[in-house]
C-alpha cells in the first residue's frame, strides 16, 4: 500500500482504528466513492485477542462484500457442523446451505484483518499503519473535524474530516475524547484463556458449557486448533496451557483425549475479563463501531460477526448524511437498529458469562442466544444489495 505524506489531509472520515470493524466500515464508505482515513497504530497483520469464530451473519456479510473466496484462499477450513454440549445433551447442528452460505469459518485475525484492509486500499481509501491518535480537532462550534497523533516516524499527524469514526475497540481514544455515555453496561465478565492446537480433530465448531466453566474447540488456519477454556477469573487465573487441558478434561473428557493426541501450545493467550457494554455510538460529527462502541463477553464468539455488522450499519448512515440526509436521523436510524439487534444476545450473554447458571437453565439460554442470532441473519440478508456496492471499485491505494 502506498503511504502518503502523514501531515494534513482532508477527507469525509476518518476511521480510527483498522481491524475488523473499522477496515470494513472504511471498505464500505470508500466502495461508495467516499474519501476515506484508515488509520491504525499498529502494524498491518499483527494478531489480536479473538474469538475467531465468524457466525452466519458474518460471513453472510463477507459473501456479500465478494471477500469469501479470500477468506477461503487463505486456508481457512470450512465448518459445516456445530456441537452444542451441556448437561446430558450433545446437540448437533448441520449448516444448511442459504443465501449463498453453505458453511462457517474461524479464521486468524493474522489473515481476515488483512483481507479487509486491502480490500479498503482497493476501493481507494488512505490506509496508514504507525499511526497513534491522541486528540481531536474541532471547528469553532466545538464540532470533532479531524484527528491528531504521532506517525510511524514520531512527526505529528493531523487528519482533517468532516466525520471521525472510533473503532479503535474496548478502550476507544475516540470513546474517551468524545465522552461517549455507557447506555448499558453488563454485570457479569468470564475470562478466557485459549491456545493452538496442532493435528487435533474436531468436528466442526465445539462448544461445552457445564456450571462454574466453559470450554469449546474451533478450526482454524494452518491446520490448527483454537481450544478455550472460560471461567471466572479467579479460576482461569493467568490461564495457560494447563488451565484449558483441566477444565476440558473436567467438562469434555471426548475432546481431552484428542487433544492429548495431538501438539499442544507452547504458549497461550488469556483474557481477564471485561464486563459488556453498549455506548451510545454517536453524536455531532462523530460515531462508534466495534467494540469501541458495543462490546460483549466473549464467550457469546460473536464479537467478529456483530463488527461486521455494524461496519455495514454506520457506513451506510455515514453514506446517507454525505448524500443528504439528516445528520440526527441517519445516526440514530444505526443505533436503533444496532440495539434492537444486540439488546437479546447482550443480556443472554451476560447471564452466561456469570457462569452462575444450572444445567436445567443453559439449554434455554441457548436456544435464545440461536433466535438472536437468527433474528441477525434475517435482516443482513434482506439488505439492499444495491445502496452499498458489494463488489471492488478499483486500485490499491
Amino acid at each position: 500500500m502506498h503511504q502518503r505524506p502523514a501531515n494534513q489531509h482532508f477527507f469525509d472520515v476518518v476511521v480510527v482504528g483498522a481491524r475488523l470493524a473499522g477496515a470494513a466500515t472504511a471498505m464500505l464508505l470508500a466502495r461508495r466513492g467516499v474519501r476515506v482515513a484508515l488509520v491504525d497504530r499498529s502494524r498491518l497483520a499483527a494478531d489480536t485477542l479473538s474469538t475467531h469464530a465468524l457466525m452466519r451473519a458474518g460471513v453472510l456479510q463477507l459473501h456479500r462484500w465478494g471477500l469469501l473466496d479470500r477468506v477461503r484462499a487463505a486456508g481457512t477450513p470450512p465448518v459445516r457442523r456445530t456441537t452444542f454440549s451441556y448437561d446430558d445433551a450433545v446437540v448437533p447442528i448441520t449448516i444448511k446451505p442459504s443465501n449463498g452460505v453453505d458453511a462457517l469459518y474461524a479464521p486468524r485475525r493474522t489473515v481476515i484483518d488483512p483481507i479487509l484492509v486491502t480490500a479498503a486500499a482497493e476501493a481507494a481509501a488512505d490506509v496508514r499503519f504507525g499511526v497513534t491518535v491522541t486528540g481531536l480537532t474541532r471547528s469553532r462550534d466545538g464540532r470533532p473535524d479531524g484527528v491528531t497523533g504521532t506517525g510511524a516516524d514520531g512527526r505529528p499527524v493531523t487528519i482533517r474530516a468532516r466525520f471521525v469514526v472510533g473503532a479503535d475497540g474496548i478502550r476507544s481514544t475516540i470513546a474517551g475524547l468524545v465522552e461517549a455515555p455507557y447506555e448499558h453496561r453488563g454485570r457479569h465478565a468470564s475470562a478466557v484463556t485459549y491456545g493452538y492446537w496442532t493435528g487435533a480433530q474436531v468436528d466442526g465448531y465445539e462448544w461445552i458449557f457445564h456450571p462454574d466453566a466453559a470450554a469449546g474447540a474451533i478450526p482454524t488456519n494452518g491446520g490448527q486448533v483454537c481450544v478455550f477454556a472460560s471461567a471466572t477469573p479467579e479460576r482461569i487465573g493467568r490461564g495457560g496451557t494447563g488451565v484449558i487441558e483441566s477444565i476440558v478434561r473436567s467438562s469434555a473428557p471426548d475432546l481431552a483425549e484428542r487433544l492429548r493426541t495431538a501438539q499442544a501450545p507452547l504458549h497461550t493467550r488469556t483474557f481477564r475479563g471485561h464486563p459488556g457494554f453498549l455506548r451510545k455510538p454517536w453524536g455531532n460529527g462523530w460515531a462508534l463501531v466495534g467494540d469501541a462502541g458495543y462490546f460483549k463477553d466473549p464467550l457469546s464468539a460473536h464479537g467478529m460477526t456483530d463488527a461486521l455488522r455494524d461496519a455495514e450499519l454506520v457506513a451506510r448512515a455515514l453514506a446517507a448524511v454525505l448524500e443528504g440526509a439528516d445528520e440526527t436521523d441517519a445516526l440514530a436510524g444505526y443505533q436503533a437498529t444496532r440495539d434492537a439487534l444486540s439488546l437479546p444476545l447482550f443480556e443472554v450473554i451476560d447471564r452466561i458469562a456469570s457462569h452462575q447458571w444450572t444445567n436445567a437453565e443453559i439449554g434455554d439460554l441457548l436456544l435464545r442466544l440461536s433466535s438472536a442470532m437468527a433474528d441477525e441473519v434475517e435482516l443482513l440478508a434482506g439488505l439492499d444489495a444495491h445502496d452499498l456496492p458489494l463488489a471492488p471499485r478499483g486500485r490499491v491505494a
